[in-house]
């Protein structure tokens, strides 16, 4: 089963079964990696900011470079207006680039290759979203699915479509992240497979494929943090900012 490409993929239990009712709640090797993601965030970043020296050190540089990377990036997409948010679009972008880089270690579980994982993320965002622009704006935020200059015969289908698009946020979101990650490391697993099964002689060319690909899924492991964080930032400001 292990050469297997999707067994890597495979949610399996650890310790014993917990269930409430039909929902099991028992710990699985997805919630550990998503504990180790979270505690090494935390760990990284409280050191980080523990002794704040003139001359950093590298976890102080990191943490450093990180916090001022998510503030330009708020700004830059949802204003000054989205500020109070910045611990929230913190968390959420280190969380999914720290679950998406432990993934790149061998034998490890990457957690936002599952459907469930981003879904769950982006639906949280949607209703957290929509709920801050009815509170900020109340029935005015519907304002939001008529754009202006629009004409009134187009302008049943044009909400239509725009209430469609809205309602589709969630799903986008976290297919985008849930597909990458799964494909990229699908691909590894599959030109790693050609490596051992070709042997010394053959297997040089899909090695020097699997190096390519592990570098490129690194730097996809990245984008992909980045893309779910400033879609979410663009999300905010249109909650924020109400532009129609």
């Amino acid at each position: 089963m292990a050469s297997n490409p999707m067994y890597q993929f495979n949610v399996y239990r650890i310790g014993p079964e917990i269930k409430l009712g039909e929902v099991d709640l028992s710990f699985t090797n997805a919630s550990l990696f998503m504990v180790f993601s979270s505690l090494a965030v935390l760990i990284i970043f409280n050191l980080g900011s523990k002794k704040n020296s003139l001359i950093p050190n590298k976890i102080q540089l990191l943490a450093e470079l990180s916090y001022t990377f998510v503030s330009k990036m708020i700004s830059d997409t949802a204003g000054s207006k989205a500020k109070p948010y910045f611990s929230f679009i913190f968390s959420l972008f280190m969380f999914v680039l720290f679950c998406n880089m432990f993934g790149m270690i061998p034998y490890a579980f990457t957690v936002t290759s599952h459907i469930i994982v981003t879904f769950v993320l982006a639906a949280f965002i949607f209703f957290g979203v929509t709920i801050i622009g009815f509170i900020k704006h109340g029935f005015g935020y519907l304002k939001l699915f008529v754009p202006s200059g629009v004409p009134v015969v187009l302008l049943p289908l044009i909400v239509v479509i725009e209430v469609i698009s809205y309602l589709s946020r969630p799903v986008s979101l976290s297919v985008r992240l849930f597909a990458n990650m799964m494909a990229g490391h699908t691909m590894m697993k599959v030109f790693g497979g050609f490596v051992i099964s070709l042997g010394i002689v053959g297997g040089w060319l899909p090695l020097g494929f699997s190096v390519a690909l592990t570098g490129l899924e690194i730097l996809v492991a990245f984008l992909q943090a980045y893309v779910f964080a400033i879609l979410t930032c663009i999300y905010l400001n249109d909650a924020l900012n109400l532009h129609h």
